[in-house]
């Protein structure tokens, strides 16, 4: 079956299938870089312990918003 007749196949089903097949095709692009991941894990955690340990400042999602309108 071509990507042609697959594509038209896919238009005849319902649109919430629609979007799960799209996103298994997208999914299936992604090829994480374990580097990458185990990276960004160390980080998140070093951001997640000064959290809780009150090192960093918070701003409230409200407060950003009033700022930049």
């Amino acid at each position: 079956m071509d990507s042609k007749s697959i594509f038209t196949e896919a238009l005849r089903l319902r649109p919430d299938e629609r979007l799960q097949l799209i996103e298994w095709l997208t999914r299936s692009l992604i090829k994480p870089d374990e580097k990458i991941e185990e990276i960004w894990a160390r980080e998140s955690e070093k951001r997640y312990k000064a959290l809780t340990e009150g090192k960093v400042k918070t701003t409230a999602l409200n407060a950003i918003v009033q700022r930049y309108m």
